[in-house]
């Protein structure tokens, strides 16, 4: 991802989401940002990165931290996860394993 990241406006809101309820849920916890970083595994100044949503985080990042404060992910229930991940899996199977390019149709006679 470069500097030039377009991204939808409810991709941006929802990252805002997930940062704020990670700030949120921090500042619960009591921990400063420098801890956050600590337990994550990243730099300062990554975490607040984290913490503002910034798109430019990897995803693995983001979803750490909401994980070690707290911040449920898909569902609190293991075996609803376990079902949800099944069922995907599931759906995963029925569909082509690979797509390919729509083939230009020349249809001017």
């Amino acid at each position: 991802m470069g500097a030039n990241l377009t991204m939808s406006p409810q991709a941006t809101e929802a990252l805002r989401m997930l940062g704020a309820s990670i700030r949120t849920a921090r500042k619960r916890r009591r921990w400063t940002v420098d801890e956050l970083a600590e337990r994550v595994g990243v730099s300062t100044p990554t975490a607040r990165k984290v913490e503002r949503g910034d798109p430019t985080v990897a995803v693995g990042t983001m979803f750490e931290a909401a994980v070690l404060v707290g911040v449920p992910l898909f569902d609190q229930d293991p075996t609803r996860r376990e079902l949800f991940a099944a069922s995907k899996s599931l759906e995963l199977a029925l569909l082509p394993a690979a797509i390919r390019p729509r083939a230009e149709v020349d249809d001017d006679f």
